[in-house]
């Protein structure tokens, strides 16, 4: 009987883990989500695989912010260390600084073009840096802060499409160049807050840039999208092409607006306009909402004192609101001349983009095929902060693991040379 000969098994060598995103943070971090509506507070850790692991979570309500710009230090202050207090508690530790979002000090783009002489050697690092600190140098000269610097391509001589040039010889390095940037202020009071806080500012991150990191699929970075982050006090937006961010914009409109029309125009309690806006708010109508009548309680009468209202009249009154933001939105893009580099795509999040129909209305308005955005999955998260509400802090996490960081970070790092918070936390600290 023929025996079939037994073949040793294949050598299968072990798989590596996939290497640590360039700027990818080690060891423990937080990070401070600072919203008009809430403050949300992470602590993570990224794992061996590049991907982060939440240890921890903490949730208030937003006090002392509006408009994503602190208005009260002290009051911010105390929803500030609550939020973080629960995060510590939970992970077991205790934060010395935080990476948070930007959405004070009127965040604004500028595309710069810059020239640099090279003189017929190799481009190195060193002639990058200083690119990027020319680009600086003039936001500086408006008083303007720069949060971040994307090189967006590089021209060696007449060669166009440049990513990276170092080692490369030529006369002359031109560089585009996008710069987020904010006002000085507004930067400098959110810094003060933090040291009130016992917290360090250890890195800005554009707040839609930071949403869509945590909401857009790698074909829309490339292929080119825009993330609208409708959050409660501002409405923002980043345009993604080529795996570049090519324009951030903010305007001051966001669901608390729509939370503020209700109550004004039924005379009923913020708080029930709330409620009222979460449950049965939305921007599409239907035949039977003239037949659906919702209870409304008045401002100043005895809580017996209810009136009703049919369900077409709250759409009546929120479909205006979120229609104006779409539009705004719509002048904005057309303001930033980006053409087709925008692409035909339009990624949704933030609370506000959770009321019914708001899919729909946005691709009428804005012309563009519109999907509605959930943060990727992340490791430890609770659920309840899973939604599109939580995009925002969930980029920042994406951002700490090293994702969408450009080819020379202008943020100083903790080995780097101080940067503007780093500067203030030391004066606010020789001054105690």
């Amino acid at each position: 009987m023929n025996q079939i000969a037994r073949l040793p098994p294949a050598f299968e060598p072990p798989v590596p883990a996939p290497p640590r995103r360039r700027g990818g943070r080690s060891g423990v971090f937080g990070v401070i989500d600072l919203g008009s509506t809430k403050i949300v507070c992470l602590i993570a850790r990224i794992e061996g695989d590049g991907a982060a692991r939440v240890l921890g979570f903490g949730w208030q309500r937003a006090q002392g912010i509006k408009g994503g710009s602190i208005v009260d230090l002290e009051v911010a202050e105390r929803a500030i260390r609550a939020a973080v207090g629960q995060a510590e508690v939970m992970a077991d530790t205790q934060l010395r600084g935080a990476i948070l979002n930007l959405s004070c000090g009127q965040p604004e783009s500028r595309h710069q073009h810059i020239q640099w002489p090279i003189h017929g050697r190799a481009a190195t690092e060193a002639d990058l840096r200083a690119i990027l600190q020319e680009g600086r140098r003039r936001c500086a000269e408006e008083g303007r802060e720069t949060v971040h610097g994307f090189p967006l391509g590089f021209s060696v001589d007449a060669t166009p499409g440049v990513e990276d040039p170092r080692g490369m010889i030529c006369e002359q390095l031109t560089a585009r160049l996008h710069m987020v940037d904010a006002a000085q202020a507004s930067l400098r009071n959110l810094g003060a807050c933090l040291a009130r806080c016992d917290l360090e500012v250890e890195e800005l991150v554009s707040a839609p840039f930071a949403a869509g990191l945590a909401t857009l699929v790698e074909d829309e970075k490339q292929l080119g999208a825009t993330v609208i982050d409708m959050g409660g006090g501002t409405t923002s937006m980043a345009v993604f092409a080529e795996g570049h961010l090519l324009h951030t914009a903010q305007l001051p409109i966001g669901g608390w607006h729509v939370t503020n029309d209700l109550a004004r125009l039924l005379s009923t309690p913020l708080a029930h306009a709330e409620r009222l806006k979460t449950l049965h708010g939305g921007v599409l109508g239907a035949p039977e909402d003239e037949r659906e009548w919702l209870p409304v309680p008045m401002v100043g009468e005895a809580e017996d004192q209810i009136a009703r209202v049919p369900r077409t009249m709250v759409v009546g009154i929120i479909r205006p609101r979120i229609e104006e933001t779409f539009e705004l939105i719509k002048d904005k893009l057309e303001a930033a001349g980006l053409g087709q580099e925008m692409g035909r795509r339009v990624v949704l999040t933030g609370g506000a983009s959770q009321l019914v129909g708001v899919r729909e209305l946005a691709a009428r308005v804005l012309d563009r095929q519109v999907r509605l955005g959930r943060p990727h999955p992340v490791r430890g998260l609770p659920e309840t902060a899973s939604g599109p509400g939580f995009a925002a802090p969930l980029g920042l996490l994406a951002w700490a693991a090293g994702e969408g960081r450009p080819l020379l970070d202008l943020v100083p790092g903790p080995d780097q040379a101080p940067g503007l918070f780093r500067r203030l936390v030391n004066w606010l600290r020789d001054r105690a």
